[in-house]
């Protein structure tokens, strides 16, 4: 995390945050757009109202995470870790949720239009006023 601020309304725009450890880490209303925090330990983390446009979160640990209204239009979010997060009011619009944790997850008012669910575990998930994509099917 060399030569990054990590606070609220920082601009890592395009930062290179590989597994980084940003446990708890307080980044309400950063701007992420393009970052990459692939496997990154965002457990606890506070991103609400952050922007993560097109950031890549592959296989990121986002448990317990707080991304009310964070706006992660087609961010990549590929085998995330995000059980148990909040996610009310996020804008998801294209983003890639396939074989993503999403167990417990908060997606209440969530904007998932032309989200890649497959694979997606969403056991307990809450989904009331979610906007889903036209191409889900709730087994």
């Amino acid at each position: 995390m060399k030569g990054y601020k990590i606070e609220p309304g920082a601009d890592l725009t395009d930062a290179g945050l590989i597994d980084a450890d940003l446990t708890g880490a307080n980044l309400t209303g950063a701007n992420l757009v393009g970052a990459k925090l692939i496997g990154a330990n965002l457990r606890n983390a506070d991103l609400s109202g952050a922007i993560l446009i097109n950031a890549n979160l592959n296989s990121a640990d986002l448990s317990n995470a707080n991304l009310r209204g964070a706006d992660l239009s087609g961010a990549n979010l590929i085998d995330a870790d995000l059980r148990d997060a909040d996610l009310s009011g996020a804008i998801l619009i294209d983003a890639w949720l396939s074989v993503a944790n999403l167990r417990g997850a908060y997606l209440c008012g969530a904007d998932l239009r032309g989200a890649d669910l497959e694979g997606a575990q969403l056991a307990s998930a809450k989904l009331d006023g979610a906007t889903m994509p036209d191409d889900w099917i709730h087994e």
